[in-house]
């Protein structure tokens, strides 16, 4: 049962007046439909009797627990949205409500914007899965794009555009940064074409000497070099009936480039150290990071070639450009990775998808996959917490960069935003004297002269992992 469109309703569990007061008003302006329970019986007793789209629920309550409230409510509905809140938090509270299906865990005192849009992050979440059940039905009947996984405007773009070239012979230059796709969204075009029964045949450019560039595409004849011993098919006759990938096109030499050419012009070429030419019916789809049109300019990359190649382009986005994929991508990886390693890590809670929204990803995709590939081989719950994300890397190159600094108060008549220093020089503190007591938290508050509650909602607030 997903949440209705107009107005979801929430139901707060909290034995304290004040607090249910408080939230009353904050979820109030927010436009949500807001019931409450002052105890965690009369909120099973409500939970039997009405649909609620989220539920908000203190961990200690005046009569049962809010973790009997959580199982009770899953038992209710499996799919029920949960949130815990509470002011004796521990890691093993929040261990313990993940694994008996909680949304997320938000401590005591909270941020009032970041329970909003933890809030928020939640219902998304349900509304995501369920608009993906969708796109997940018309996929299976309109289209099959293998592991391609996204639902933003400018993917859907995309899929339209792969339906629509797919029918046809034309050649296709696919563009995009270095882990956007590109491979998967030629392979989708060939799967969606009348070839797809055929081979499907890639060949890095980048990755194969000149030499043996040649012979890698038409193949040789026996004693046409040295090495030669037998008659080699190129992978163009391989291809034959299907279709040929060629990545990082933009790596062809121009003597290369020549010989391609006329493959591409005539689907004609002859293997090295042959006479006779060799025909075949090939489809040829392209890819590149650079821009092929800045390389002809520059005379690295013929123009003729180019036109050949570039007769329809589709632009691949980055990662950070479509954001909005960014949950279903880490879901998919984390499915995946979970079943091949043997572990059942069903999700991600809200703040380690908000320290994911915060990162740019330069290695796009195939980045976040290698990423959430070590977070589930690191991690020890079912559920991907900050401290499981395997951000170490850029954590400490951020770190190095930040503990170097030094602050100029002369930079203040040119203008400065003084909540980004701030923030910088507290994470930086906090990384310190994490690294000071070998990740223990409460010592490492102890060095700062705060609370360890304080220290701990602090990580949260600056979605920190160690």
């Amino acid at each position: 049962m997903f949440m209705s469109k107009n107005m979801p309703h929430i139901l707060v569990v909290d034995d304290e007046l004040s607090m249910r007061e408080l939230l009353e008003v904050l979820l109030g302006r927010e436009g949500y439909k807001v019931s409450f329970a002052e105890n965690g019986r009369n909120a099973v007793s409500m939970i039997k009797k009405t649909y609620f789209d989220l539920l908000l629920c203190d961990i200690r309550l005046g009569d049962i627990t809010g973790l009997d409230v959580l199982k009770a409510a899953k038992a209710e509905n499996p799919d029920a949205l949960i949130i815990m809140i509470s002011a004796y938090a521990t890691t093993e509270a929040a261990v313990e409500a993940m694994n008996q299906g909680a949304y997320d865990f938000v401590p005591k005192p909270f941020d009032n914007e970041e329970l909003k849009q933890t809030i928020k992050n939640a219902l998304d979440l349900k509304t995501i899965e369920h608009e993906k059940e969708i796109l997940d039905d018309e996929l299976k009947r309109t289209m099959h794009f293998g592991k391609i996984v996204g639902n933003s405007p400018s993917m859907r773009h995309i899929y339209n555009l792969v339906i629509q070239v797919a029918k046809t012979k034309t050649s296709i230059l696919i563009t995009g940064e270095s882990g956007t796709g590109k491979e998967l969204i030629a392979k989708a075009i060939h799967e969606q074409s009348r070839r797809s029964e055929q081979p499907f045949v890639v060949l890095n450019c980048g990755g194969i000497p000149e030499t043996l560039m040649e012979s890698e595409l038409f193949g040789h004849k026996k004693g046409a070099f040295t090495g030669a011993t037998q008659d080699k098919k190129g992978l163009f006759e391989v291809a034959d009936k299907g279709t040929v990938f060629l990545d990082e096109i933009g790596e062809l030499t121009p003597p290369v480039q020549v010989k391609l050419l006329r493959a591409v012009q005539e689907h004609v070429f002859k293997p090295v150290g042959g006479n006779e030419d060799i025909s075949v019916d090939i489809r040829i789809i392209s890819a590149t990071n650079k821009r092929l049109e800045d390389e002809v300019i520059a005379g690295n990359f013929r123009e003729d070639l180019f036109y050949r190649l570039n007769v329809i382009e589709i632009k691949v986005p980055p990662l950070r450009e479509r954001k909005s994929d960014l949950r279903l991508l880490a879901q998919h990886f984390l499915d995946k990775y979970s079943q091949e390693m043997g572990k059942e890590i069903t999700k991600m809670s809200s703040y380690a998808i908000d320290l994911l929204n915060k990162y740019d990803f330069p290695g796009n995709v195939r980045e976040l996959e290698n990423l959430l590939e070590r977070s589930v081989a690191l991690s020890t719950t079912n559920i991907i917490l900050p401290d499981s994300l395997a951000l170490s890397i850029h954590k400490r190159r951020w770190i190095e960069g930040i503990k170097d600094r030094r602050f100029d108060l002369n930079e203040v008549k040119n203008g400065v935003s003084l909540d980004v220093i701030l923030e910088e020089i507290e994470k930086a503190y906090l990384e310190k004297a994490l690294d000071c007591t070998k990740g223990k938290k409460q010592e490492a508050a102890e060095l700062l002269g705060i609370s360890f509650r304080t220290f701990r909602y602090r990580l949260q607030k600056l979605a920190m992992e160690k």
